[in-house]
């Protein structure tokens, strides 16, 4: 039963005499694996030294180490080249042991052996892939198939402040801000179930808590079958570009004064409020706003106070609004509030909190400031254009009341 079992095993077993003199120890039996293993046959083995086997990339440092352990009778484990009888070279694993006798005496020595050619090689392409992975200046992560995370290199470590040991086995959501709706990461889920890959930008929250923006591309990984078994993401910083592209569209649409929104910007949401009332009939309302006197603040305080009362006023029409409405610098001193669903008597109460509220502060500077308002509500079938003619003329109206009132287009 035993020598039907080494015959038939998967690693190679030789089996050597004990003499170490000359060019010894010599073959004495090796099995079919062995045979397989260095193209010799067994009748091309016996009586031969395994020294046949030695070739210019056997390491000979491997060998002196094997040489002490015969001569010390200790159990020797090592890997080094060895050649086939065609001349190719394979990488070797072997462990041989001493087999003593009853005496204590050794008799012979057995080496059980593996081509591991196979095996370090792969060892090797991993091993070059990693580094090439480190090297990249991309943030590198792959996950397996239940999202989580296998292996970061070091540009992950850098973009999100995490080490390696910190984020193995867990999924990416440790980087979540908080930032995106349900729908964007639900979006993703559907993406990847079908095995497609998915491309955003992503608001992540670094270890120290501030946030960063990075361009992800997601893909799934699949096996011969079709079967997602890992996923890779890459991530490049654009941080910067999106924080410029911010600071861009925020003086693109916003007056750089107070901070509102500009006209430009003004005149799109009266488009959308427009759009909104002739396609679904939801009304609008508008309040036009005009700082009272504001050319006499400037000519006898100068142009210093007058921003500064600019400002204060954009300040007290920001806080008065609901979330959904547009404080509008419209020009100078005038400020547009676009009210979506607002009817008029709403819009009338508040901007008159409005005019009160301003009213009743003291300037440090200037002493009281007041405004007059214009108050209209979209009427069918009316566009945005004379909406805003009649607003307008109820300002001019509360102008020529005497100032420090609102007036309402009926």
């Amino acid at each position: 039963m035993l020598q039907a079992a080494v015959e038939q095993a998967f690693n190679a077993v030789v089996i050597t005499t004990a003499d170490l003199q000359g060019d010894g120890p010599h073959i004495t039996y090796c099995n079919p694996a062995f045979c397989q293993l260095t193209g010799y046959s067994a009748a091309e083995l016996q009586g031969r030294s395994p020294r046949l086997l030695q070739g210019p990339l056997t390491d000979q440092r491997v060998l002196q180490r094997l040489r002490d352990s015969l001569h010390q009778g200790t159990f020797f484990l090592g890997s080094t080249f060895n050649y086939r009888k065609d001349g190719s070279a394979y990488l070797v694993e072997w462990n041989i042991s001493p087999v003593r006798d009853a005496q204590g005496q050794i008799q012979a020595f057995v080496s059980v052996q593996q081509d591991i050619t196979a095996r370090v090689e792969a060892q090797q392409r991993q091993a070059l892939l990693a580094r090439a992975l480190h090297a990249t200046r991309d943030a590198v992560l792959i996950a397996d198939h239940q999202a989580h995370i296998l292996f970061v290199n070091q540009a992950f470590e850098h973009l999100t402040g995490y080490a390696s040991a910190e984020v193995l086995g867990c999924t990416p959501q440790f980087l979540q801000s908080g930032q995106h709706p349900p729908a964007f990461y639900t979006q993703l889920r559907e993406a990847l179930a079908r095995g497609d890959s998915y491309q955003a930008t992503f608001t992540n929250r670094h270890k120290r808590g501030h946030l960063y923006h990075a361009a992800q591309t997601i893909t799934p990984l699949k096996d011969d079958t079709g079967t997602v078994q890992h996923y890779v993401c890459v991530s490049k910083d654009v941080t910067e570009l999106v924080t410029r592209t911010q600071e861009l569209r925020q003086q693109a649409h916003h007056d750089a004064l107070t901070g509102l929104l500009n006209r430009y910007a003004g005149e799109k949401q009266l488009q959308r409020c427009q759009q909104a009332a002739q396609t679904d009939g939801v009304g609008y309302a508008l309040i036009l706003a005009d700082i009272d006197e504001f050319k006499q603040i400037n000519d006898r305080w100068g142009h210093e106070a007058g921003d500064q009362v600019l400002l204060r006023c954009a300040q007290l029409l920001s806080t008065a609004v609901r979330s959904g409405d547009a404080v509008v610098r419209w020009g100078g001193e005038e400020f547009l509030i676009v009210l979506p669903g607002c009817p008029l008597d709403a819009a009338h109460s508040l901007a008159e909190h409005m005019r009160t509220t301003l009213a009743a502060q003291e300037d440090a500077t200037v002493g009281q400031v007041t405004m007059s308002l214009g108050v209209a509500a979209w009427q069918a079938p009316e566009d945005s254009a004379e909406l805003l003619r009649r607003t307008d003329q109820a300002l001019y109206h509360a102008k020529g009341q005497g100032r420090n009132q609102v007036a309402v287009a009926r």
